[in-house]
């Protein structure tokens, strides 16, 4: 650390009286609360609130509580803060890198705005909406439409995904090539910050240039800073016409290639790029066989691409031309074009499944990466072949190629159990993410830091930007009462 703005952090952190000790959140707790909220407000936790999705992690809490509105928030939120009580905000309990549990630690107290579902308001002339960070992902495209408007913000969780929550991780996606991250869909925020206060900040402004922007420290702080209770998002158009294909490609080069094409004849009108490798099909094959699949034989490499276009363009065309020119320089073999939205939901069906295959197979190691695009398939090269020599292993690569977003994950050889790889399992993640700090890339996209990566953060982050994070946690949350142990590790 040779910054001075590090080294001074530091001093001062150590001229400090000792960090505040967290109480449990108890049954002595829990009374006191109940009293100063409505019944029914306090619960015991469900076994839902205690899990994560990939298993690694047993949540302690013992209640969780289900605010009404925004005020009740505060009010736990506030409470929390005059106890030294730790509070881990809750959304959909999908985010894969366990910032959503606590294993381990004085039990803290959970807070779920399952309750605040509400589409305040909606304003389709300024393209824009405010809904409450309860409301699920699909309920707000839901209510998007039926404005005749579109909120981009798509994923495969989208059907249990809260927004509070989505926004908290600023979530990625299908769609992030064409509209950015969670944090790039958002003009403005209603929060409850640390010590129980509200901050009012739901314009629906596109300048408002006032100073310290604290909607962009809130999004993506994954409820180390504060909760999110509401939002106001941006809407665009929907599209006139929507053409989907999928494309059997010779390599990941000819991908990229095949992206620069699409871009240079119909710029951002492409909306979707996703890369897909046979082994996510095999996956398929064998967990879930029902889905239909367009290939008797999978592809080693493939594409599935999206655009999206106004009035006055025939998708057909554009993918035809686009596919003619592909297969001209060698980058296509072969390729299915979407005669139906039928068929273009089979085909996301593909994608979307994914996900599922790979849960049920059980990875060694999940890797949620990003790289620079020209990197990428010399990654992809090197780091099969470093891992390869690890032991017998199978990888699905698959993800978000048009915004460089590559999940990269390891999982068991045929007949075995990840399991017997634990030993190995540490030598995994630290190859992956050593090769793509040096290609100059993040080891964490689009899932966030949670718990499984606060090592990470302090071995690939940058020490400044580290030392910055924790003086402005210390700034707004001077007892770590906020999600404690996720992003951050405690000094």
């Amino acid at each position: 650390m040779h910054s001075s703005f590090v080294y001074l952090y530091l001093q001062d952190l150590k001229n400090k009286d000792a960090p505040v000790t967290l109480s449990p959140f108890d049954d002595t707790s829990a009374n006191a609360l109940a009293k100063l909220l409505p019944p029914d407000t306090l619960r015991p936790t469900s076994p839902h609130h205690l899990e994560e999705p990939r298993g690694r992690w047993q949540g302690r809490s013992t209640h969780v509580a289900l605010p009404r509105n925004t005020q009740e928030v505060a009010t736990v939120v506030t409470f929390c803060a005059q106890n030294n009580i730790g509070l881990i905000p809750y959304g959909g309990g999908t985010g894969l890198v366990g910032g959503q549990v606590a294993s381990d630690g004085p039990a803290p107290l959970l807070l779920s705005l399952e309750r605040m579902t509400a589409i305040r308001a909606t304003y389709p002339l300024e393209n824009a909406m405010i809904v409450e960070a309860g409301a699920i992902l699909a309920d707000v495209q839901s209510a998007a439409e039926d404005q005749n408007r579109l909120f981009p913000l798509s994923l495969a969780s989208e059907g249990s995904a809260r927004i509070g929550g989505l926004l908290a991780c600023n979530a990625g996606g299908t769609n992030v090539l064409r509209y950015g991250n969670a944090r790039d869909l958002v003009l403005g925020l209603e929060a409850v910050l640390p010590d129980g206060q509200i901050w009012n900040g739901l314009k629906r402004l596109r300048k408002d240039n006032t100073g310290y922007d604290l909607r962009h420290l809130l999004l993506g702080s994954e409820g180390t800073l504060g909760v999110i209770t509401a939002a106001s998002l941006k809407l665009f158009p929907r599209p006139a016409a929507q053409g989907t294909a999928l494309l059997e490609v010779t390599s990941p080069k000819a991908a990229l290639d095949l992206l620069a094409i699409a871009r240079n004849q119909l710029g951002d009108c492409v909306t979707g790029f996703e890369l897909m490798h046979r082994t996510g099909f095999d996956f398929l094959t064998e967990t879930l066989p029902d889905i239909r699949q367009p290939w008797p034989m999978p592809p080693e490499w493939s594409v599935l691409l999206e655009i999206s276009l106004p009035r006055g363009l025939d998708p057909l065309d554009c993918l035809t031309t686009l596919l003619s020119d592909a297969i001209d320089k060698n980058l296509v073999s072969d390729g299915l074009l979407a005669q139906s939205q039928s068929q273009a939901a089979d085909f996301w069906s593909l994608r979307e499944h994914i996900p599922l295959a790979n849960r049920a197979i059980s990875a060694i190691s999940s890797h949620d990466i990003s790289l620079p695009l020209s990197a990428i398939p010399e990654f992809i090269a090197l780091a099969g072949s470093m891992l390869s020599a690890l032991g017998d292993i199978r990888i699905n690569c698959f993800g978000h190629l048009g915004d460089g977003n590559l999940h990269y994950n390891v999982f068991p050889a045929l007949g075995r159990d990840r399991a017997d790889y634990d030993a190995l399992r540490d030598q995994i993640i630290t190859t992956v993410h050593d090769l793509v700090e040096a290609m100059d890339g993040s080891f964490s996209a689009e899932h966030g830091i949670g718990r499984l990566k606060t090592a990470d953060l302090e071995r690939y982050g940058d020490p400044t930007k580290i030392a910055a994070m924790r003086a402005i946690k210390s700034a707004l949350d001077p007892n770590g009462i906020m999600n404690p142990g996720a992003v951050l590790r405690p000094l």
